[in-house]
């Protein structure tokens, strides 16, 4: 007997075994997709994890259905990584599984109902129902279980084709979807009929038409200038004739058609040779980082906004691809890989690949491969967090840039990892190295640059030797008392903008909130339209005339009265992104204003649009949430103005303090990176806030101190680990009742802090009462044992009747 372990792409614990032929178990690998039955009718694509001869004892094992590929698509380094993964984020193999594959790879069955051939059906026997699908099968071969519904026009038709079954008229078999296809582009070429000089004079003497013609010498032309294959879009956008006029001299036997499979994305066009010279500060910060590598895995470059960090990361990714390997670039934001491929495409061609969600399924296949094969094409990849789990097998270095960002952190759903964190694991395993970078480090890293785990290294100068910009604070309190204010736009920060446009320069407007306003409330009787499905209430979005929940998407038209009392004196409160450009409209109607958010930039090329956009000066002021704080790189803009900095500060969040001071510096280094000095204007109603003075004189190691002393006293990191176990339900006292039973065998059990269990700010969302519990462990704990403790008592937890419909997720380092 031979059987296969194999991981579905489902959220379940373990991995499942089926039986497989001798000739199978020979040719199979690991790291191959097989197509499985799982459950009564279901097909998964499964991944085979191992090879043994050793039979399940609690199930029969099942036969495989086919095995989709003829060589592995995952290697063992994933494997083990997916492994660590699951371990110690406290999810399962196959959430990490489904999270790591592009769908594409991932197969779901589609049931397909045919007629069977070699039966005679007496139709008098068929209800009115029945046949109805069987005519349907007369004029189609198959349809597929949709189809049936649409016919019938009904929801439930299983005991139709159940009985069509038992009457023996109908067959049923599983397809396998292959989504991916490869891209072919149509080129043409003349026909062998016409290569001597002769037949193709008198070729053209034959032709009446003058388009024919035309197109006909537009390919000779081509076909001399390039000697390559010509494609038919080229011919016709040269020309300038349709694909008609082409269609016929293929019909007439002049042209002959033929396909070239080519890839989705090609950047070899990009490619200008250009020298890299760098400045005296980043050559000696690239020297230092060369030696810090010798005796560190992992290395933090600590430089102020615009320090030229980029061009020490091209310098280093030209010296490990010398050596033939691979680096990965991870980046926190979609919207900064529009400028960077741009960068690194002009100095690297096509052996850039981009890989993150914004891609089509079938590019995102194409890049797997090409990594997996460890191609020309993907010695660099430029990616979001997701790209950390592509077939690499050769890495070299990983570079995570802006490696303080909260969005490395996967948050929903599992696996929750963190990506700067799973990098330095991945390159552990293939003895690479990891260059982390920021101009505002996340606390836990720069500790552990300071206690010598990590290497370090400083920039305190900005490239070419641009002066940082200088801050200016607005004190909101005093100015709407002074009545120096229009809208939400101090005077200080209006002539500022005025000036800046004057001279022909862009500014940056920061706001961390979209929507126009984040709350309509009734001046007579005080009542906020709330969402029906969770506790918070709906932002008015001014552009749709809507209210929306910005958690489950609910939404309903902006109200003209108040739903409680009827009175028509309704009032915005706060603002957002919308407001803001609203009011610059208002302020200045002749100038370009937009606004970047997850409103606007939902398409595919939304970002590059409106960053090139920007970049070629053709809008003048940007007005944008937390989006634009990243390491975005325009030359022209000379003025940032934060709208209201104590949005930020005041979060119930242990790192509410150190988020608003990177999110405040990150924004003031988008100013003045060229010559001048740019300038920053913060708005606030708190100037002597420690966070906000810090922030005007930049001063990162203070903040550090400061925040690392109350870490230290009410035991967060990097002192102490965090687990945070997140309960929901819809009944609020059964979650009430299980998440304190919860919460009471966690105290018995482990000898640590053990807090909750809470009720979050926003407690209840999509209809669901939520609790949260946090687990504190110190650094002299064993985080392994702990966590098997904590998995113990969940799966006792899911064990008792009453509880198991309590959804518990562990989030481990969830911040």
């Amino acid at each position: 007997m031979h059987f296969i372990e194999v991981i579905l792409p489902l959220s379940l614990p373990k991995t499942f075994t089926y039986s497989v032929s001798e000739a199978e178990y020979n040719y199979i690998k690991i790291g191959v997709r097989v197509a499985v039955p799982f459950g009564k009718s279901k097909i998964y694509t499964g991944l085979v994890l191992d090879l043994h001869q050793v039979p399940p004892t609690l199930y029969e094992a099942k036969e495989i259905h086919q095995i989709l590929d003829e060589k592995p698509i995952v290697n063992e380094f994933q494997i083990q990584h997916w492994q660590w993964i699951a371990t110690y984020y406290m999810c399962n193999l196959g959430d990490v599984f489904r999270g790591a594959m592009p769908s594409a790879f991932i197969l779901e069955s589609e049931t397909i109902i045919s007629q069977k051939k070699d039966f005679n059906v007496n139709e008098s026997e068929l209800s009115d129902d029945e046949f109805l699908i069987f005519e349907a099968l007369q004029h189609q071969s198959s349809l597929k279980v949709q189809d049936i519904s649409a016919i019938l026009n009904k929801k439930n038709i299983f005991p139709i084709v159940q009985k069509l079954l038992n009457k023996n008229v109908l067959s049923i078999q599983e397809e396998m979807q292959e989504e991916y296809k490869p891209k072919l582009i149509r080129y043409i070429r003349l026909h062998e009929d016409y290569t001597s000089d002769e037949s193709l004079i008198s070729l053209l003497d034959s032709l009446k038409g003058a388009k024919q013609k035309e197109v006909l010498l537009h390919y000779f032309q081509l076909n001399a200038q390039e000697k390559k294959p010509i494609s038919v879009k080229q011919l016709t956008e040269i020309s300038q004739s349709t694909s008609t006029t082409i269609k016929t001299l293929i019909d007439k036997n002049i042209f002959e058609e033929y396909f070239i499979q080519e890839d989705r994305v090609n950047f070899d066009k990009n490619k200008t040779d250009n020298n890299l010279v760098l400045s005296e500060a980043q050559q000696k910060a690239f020297i230092e980082i060369k030696e810090s590598f010798l005796s560190k895995d992992v290395s933090l470059i600590h430089g102020v906004t615009s320090s030229g960090k980029t061009e020490i990361y091209t310098k280093l990714i030209e010296e490990y691809i010398a050596q033939g390997k691979q680096v990965l670039y991870l980046l926190p934001e979609i919207a900064l890989t529009t400028q960077l491929v741009s960068r690194l495409t002009a100095h690297f061609g096509n052996q850039v690949a981009v890989f993150h969600s914004k891609y089509s399924n079938n590019e995102r296949v194409e890049v797997w491969n090409q990594v997996l094969e460890n191609s020309e094409k993907a010695k660099i990849v430029i990616g979001a967090r997701s790209s950390l789990f592509l077939p690499f097998s050769n890495l070299g270095l990983i570079i995570i840039d802006e490696e303080h960002e909260q969005t490395f952190k996967q948050q929903d759903p599992a696996p929750r990892y963190h990506a700067r964190d799973a990098a330095i694991v991945l390159a552990n395993s293939q003895k690479a190295k990891v260059l982390l970078g920021s101009a505002t480090p996340s606390i836990e890293t720069y500790f552990n640059a300071q206690s010598g785990k990590f290497g370090m290294i400083s920039i305190s100068e900005r490239f070419g030797k641009a002066p940082l910009p200088e801050v200016e604070l607005v004190d909101l309190k005093e100015n709407y008392f002074k009545k120096r204010m229009k809208g939400h736009f101090s005077l200080t920060l209006i002539e500022a903008i005025t000036e800046a446009l004057s001279l022909g320069e862009q500014i940056i407007l920061f706001q961390n909130r979209r929507g126009f306003s984040p709350v309509l409330e009734c001046m007579t009787c005080g009542h906020i339209p709330q969402c029906t499905s969770c506790n918070v209430s709906l932002t008015y979005h001014k552009f749709k005339n809507q209210l929306r929940c910005h958690y489950c998407g609910y939404s309903i038209a902006k109200p003209t009265n108040c739903h409680a009392c009827s009175s028509v004196d309704i009032s915005a409160k706060g603002f957002g992104t919308e407001q803001i450009e609203l009011e610059l409209a208002e302020l200045f109607p002749t100038k370009n204003i937009k606004r970047m958010d997850q409103d606007t930039t939902r398409g595919k090329y939304s970002f590059e649009k409106l960053i090139d956009s920007f970049k070629n000066r053709e809008i003048d002021i940007l007005v944008g949430t937390q989006m634009l704080a990243k390491g975005l790189d325009f030359n022209n803009v000379s003025l940032v103005g934060i709208m209201n900095a104590d949005t930020m500060l005041y979060h119930p969040d242990f790192r509410a303090f150190e988020r608003s001071f990177q999110m405040m510096t990150q924004v003031s280094g988008r100013a003045g990176r060229s010559d001048k000095r740019g300038k920053v204007i913060i708005q606030t109603y708190n100037v002597n806030h420690n966070i906000i003075q810090q922030v005007t004189h930049n001063d990162y190691v203070g903040m550090y101190k400061e925040q690392l002393y109350e870490r230290q006293i009410y035991k967060y990191p990097p002192y102490f680990r965090l687990i945070k176990l997140t309960l929901k339900h819809k009944d609020f006292d059964k979650l009430k009742e299980g998440s304190m039973w919860l919460y009471q065998v966690m105290q018995q059990h482990l000898q640590l802090p053990v807090l909750g269990p809470e009720e979050p700010g926003i407690n209840r969302i999509r209809n669901e009462y939520i609790r949260t519990i946090m687990v504190k462990i110190p650094q002299n704990v064993s985080i392994p044992n702990t966590k098997k403790t904590i998995q113990k008592i969940l799966n006792s937890f899911d064990v008792i009747p009453q509880y198991r419909t309590i959804k518990v997720t562990a989030n481990v380092d969830f911040y």
